[in-house]
């Protein structure tokens, strides 16, 4: 396995070597790790202890985000050094306040994972969900460096709980402690025998509560939901095949309005996105002003520009998240905090909160076009049953806060 497991890593650096000059996130990738350790040696110098956290991308980032804040107020002295895996990952939050330096993860071979933590020499290591890096692991554990994992969550088909998984269960030794998001998990690594796992919830909550209770002034976003009486439904993280879902639905109810917010906007993307809608005069968030009449004919705003999704929800009469027709929906805590009932596609089940607010009532998932037109219809016909409906979302937010603090108190 430990053979197989290099071979991956190898066999996964060159075809992003060779499929740089085709793909961007691979030319990104393969630049941003040329010369990665010594660029990480001339730009740390310091006397001060230094804590890492490592991320896959964005959503790790995010779930993280609440402890790093939550750890430089309880040590102002140190100092953070975050990393990523994705390009969408560092190439966003490169130069994000959220730590003192930022970086790509350098390649998991052994002679980096001593290298790196040759030049960081970190007093803790901290990673976010997913993130499980055999020889960073282990050279962690071999210089007794604390190293936790938080915001992981487990299932019975990961390797970890399969006759073939020692490979994998040697990992989780290297974990001082694993910060679970419920007590399934914790149950799960018992039966393994892992006693150092603490059921402490889900960070993304502390997050999003975070982020509704923070001022952030969209003059253009005000100015489109004030042109008319019609429904707003705010569609976040979307995909092409939900993109097709939405143009169904504005066809078939005339007083639906769409703030349309893609996953991915770039120009081919968006440009796409723009011909796709024509038929609704879509106006693109970086080409217009707040006094524009535009605003007043469009009936969709398409959001091609990075980090306001989180802060335009709250604008939403009803949400539709994204990525439930691709590999797994997105974060649907960031409608749930502002009492806005949501919409998804089908891939929701490994999502706990996704299943908890379907089966209270806050959420609904959808597969074709007559089941989203039948939602949204009964949420802007039946105003008593979408209020319901997103004061459940917002309450369940609100129940699960605390899992940064109880964190924060034990590493």
């Amino acid at each position: 396995m430990n053979f197989l497991y290099h071979l991956g890593l190898w066999t996964y650096r060159l075809i992003a070597r060779l499929m740089s000059p085709f793909y961007a996130k691979a030319a990104l990738f393969t630049k941003g790790h040329n010369g990665l350790i010594d660029k990480i040696k001339q730009q740390i110098v310091c006397d001060k202890p230094i804590v890492w956290f490592h991320c896959a991308s964005l959503g790790e980032f995010e779930q993280g985000r609440p402890i790093m804040e939550a750890y430089r107020l309880k040590h102002p002295g140190h100092k953070i050094v975050l990393t990523f895996f994705s390009p969408s990952g560092y190439e966003v939050k490169k130069g994000s306040p959220a730590a003192d330096w930022i970086f790509y993860l350098p390649l998991d071979t052994k002679r980096n994972a001593r290298r790196f933590l040759d030049v960081v020499q970190p007093a803790k290591a901290i990673f976010v969900k997913y993130e499980f890096w055999y020889n960073f692991l282990i050279a962690l554990k071999r210089r007794n460096i604390p190293t936790y994992v938080v915001a992981a969550t487990f299932r019975p088909s990961q390797p970890f709980f399969r006759w073939y998984g020692g490979f994998f269960r040697k990992m989780l030794r290297t974990f001082t402690l694993l910060f679970v998001q419920n007590q399934a998990s914790s149950v799960l690594l018992e039966q393994i025998d892992f006693t150092n796992a603490v059921a402490a919830g889900d960070t993304r909550f502390d997050r999003v509560w975070m982020q509704a209770h923070s001022f952030c002034s969209l003059p253009i976003v005000d100015a489109f939901c004030r042109t008319s009486e019609h429904h707003l439904c705010v569609a976040g993280s979307t995909w092409p095949q939900d993109e097709a879902l939405l143009l169904q639905a504005l066809y078939d109810l005339p007083s639906l309005k769409i703030i349309l917010v893609p996953h991915e906007v770039d120009l081919l993307h968006i440009t796409q996105i723009v011909k796709l809608f024509s038929p609704f005069r879509p106006v693109r968030y970086s080409q217009v002003s707040a006094a524009e009449a535009l605003l007043n004919e469009s009936r969709v705003l398409i959001v091609d520009t990075i980090g306001l999704l989180s802060s335009i929800y709250r604008f939403g009469v009803t949400a539709y998240v994204g990525g439930g027709f691709d590999a797994g929906i997105h974060n649907i805590l960031e409608a749930a905090v502002y009492g806005v009932p949501v919409l998804f596609g089908p891939n929701h089940q490994k999502f706990n909160e996704a299943v908890d607010l379907i089966r209270l009532g806050g959420a609904c998932t959808i597969c074709t076009k007559q089941e989203i037109i039948t939602h949204l219809s009964r949420w802007m016909s039946d105003e008593d049953a979408r209020i319901e409906a997103g004061q459940v979302c917002r309450e369940y937010v609100n129940n699960h806060l605390g899992a940064t603090q109880t964190i924060i108190d034990l590493i």
